[in-house]
């Protein structure tokens, strides 16, 4: 019989696990948290034109694929390919948020848009051929990731920092543009709170990525990496048609595939590489910048948690000698 460990808290072989653990559980939100309603005043008020709407709602429904694939077929691959047994509870936690990032999006919905709208936006999800495409590249790496390739592992870790911090930022771009004209304020709050995730996500799978490559030759983590390269061309190739298709009509197709370069150039360097478009801060529209920032922000916590919300993890007791003044 094959004896089986469990996993030990109080014995870690790098603390950086702890630390990512913990981070995590501080980070935990659910979408019913955040006041979403109030945004129906600005959806129901002409704010906002007919194209405007469509394309608001189709790109929500796009990430809904995205954390749909992640949280159902991405992580869960990679928690049974991984060893160690606290890697393993950390990916499982953020597995489980991707699956609350894809719910989030659903809330929205529901707040904002009919039943026949909802159904609407989920067979276009289906039916659009960019989104698909982009999405089936990663499931690929994902699908061999369950087999016993030898490179396995290393791609489908990869292909998850390229996922949730390079092709989420295309759907992340509108709500933000959005909130940097004083709209739909609550839905951006969600967005900022999923971006902060995918924050520490894509960097911890990028440690791990990179922690995988150091296992082979020096010729085959230079193959490993051209991959990755030739995988980023590709899903730019494909971006860029689904941008054009999706906001080429509003005019903000040139600055969304510029904030996305700017994250594909943050996902290289998750996996320890070199940027390869070079986009710097200054060549982002600075509103839309400022909503990939993991940094605090100041709310009013009465109208909205807000995405530097912290939760209380550790209490003192209070007894009579608190009020002895």
């Amino acid at each position: 019989m094959n004896k089986r460990k469990a996993v030990n808290w109080n014995k870690i072989d790098n603390d950086i696990y702890k630390i990512f653990w913990d981070q995590n559980v501080r980070q935990f939100w659910v979408d019913e948290e955040i006041p979403v309603t109030e945004d129906k005043k600005d959806w129901e008020n002409n704010k906002l034109t007919p194209k405007e709407k469509d394309t608001y709602e189709k790109v929500l429904a796009a990430l809904t694929l995205l954390d749909t694939e992640q949280g159902g077929l991405g992580m869960p691959s990679i928690v049974l390919k991984v060893d160690n047994l606290h890697q393993k509870a950390i990916f499982s936690f953020m597995q489980m948020m991707e699956q609350m990032h894809a719910k989030s999006y659903s809330t929205i919905f529901s707040t904002l848009s009919s039943e026949a709208r909802i159904q609407e936006l989920f067979d276009w999800v289906e039916d659009n051929q960019y989104l698909q495409q982009k999405i089936n590249l990663i499931i690929d790496h994902y699908q061999t990731n369950l087999t016993n390739e030898k490179f396995s592992l290393y791609r489908a870790l990869s292909s998850a920092v390229l996922l949730e911090t390079f092709l989420f930022y295309s759907g992340f771009f509108y709500p933000l543009w959005f909130a940097g004209k004083g709209m739909l304020i609550r839905s951006a709050e969600i967005i900022s709170l999923i971006i902060r995730d995918e924050s520490i996500h894509g960097v911890f799978t990028g440690l791990i990525a990179q922690e995988e490559l150091e296992k082979f030759a020096e010729s085959e983590q230079v193959m490993l990496q051209e991959e990755v390269i030739e995988m980023v061309k590709n899903l730019h190739k494909i971006e860029m048609q689904y941008t054009a298709d999706l906001y080429g009509s509003l005019s903000l197709d040139v600055e969304v595939m510029k904030y996305v370069e700017y994250n594909a150039d943050k996902a290289l360097m998750n996996l320890g590489m070199d940027p390869y478009f070079n986009i710097k801060e200054e060549d982002v529209n600075p509103i839309i910048l400022n909503g990939i920032s993991p940094e605090t922000k100041n709310h009013d916590f009465f109208s909205t948690k807000g995405n530097g919300y912290i939760k209380t993890t550790k209490t003192d007791a209070i007894d009579d000698s608190v009020f002895d003044i």
